[in-house]
């Protein structure tokens, strides 16, 4: 597919044009890497710098993935659904859940957090993929990791998943 992008790494490109635009060949290039990477999510860059103070990505993230339980500090992130289901989950300081925000195309389409709240996704399709907005400079250390949680990598990965799903839908029963 010969598309207007840079690739970084295994999960990153850079969109090369001067003006950038996704279309539907992008989404399904995202999805497609996603699934073929090693963790299970892949994105595509609008912004061209790891310095700019607006970041905006086409992200791919595969149902299996693990995002670790982050927050920021001094950071707005917000989620625009292009396809896919998944749950935002925002957890308190010992790990449980304060609120879930459902994306599908028949609940919410989009999700903006601009408070240090710790929060991770559960992805319920094969592939999700979102268009995220958030401002920079990226820098890894800026996200704090939820001490209650394992390290990506970690063998305690899918049984913390699988409670978290059961959590889930177990506060979305009391909650309704």
């Amino acid at each position: 597919m010969n598309l207007p992008f840079i690739k970084i790494n295994d999960e990153v490109c850079i969109a090369s044009d001067p003006i950038v635009r996704f279309d539907a060949r992008a989404t399904e290039f995202v999805k497609e890497s996603a699934l073929n990477s090693p963790r299970g999510r892949f994105r595509i860059c609008a912004h061209k710098e790891k310095t700019n103070l607006l970041h905006e990505m086409l992200i791919g993230i595969r149902g299996d993935s693990y995002i670790r339980p982050h927050r920021h500090q001094s950071k707005v992130e917000s989620f625009h659904l292009v396809e896919g289901v998944a749950e935002i989950i925002v957890l308190d300081e010992g790990g449980e859940i304060v609120d879930i925000i459902e994306l599908s195309p028949k609940k919410n389409f989009y999700y903006r957090l601009d408070l240090p709240l710790y929060h991770t996704i559960l992805v319920h399709s094969p592939v999700l993929v979102i268009h995220e907005i958030t401002n920079g400079p990226f820098e890894v250390e800026s996200s704090d990791m939820a001490p209650f949680s394992p390290p990506e990598g970690d063998w305690r990965v899918t049984s913390y998943l699988e409670a978290l799903r059961a959590k889930s839908g177990e506060w979305k029963r009391v909650i309704r």
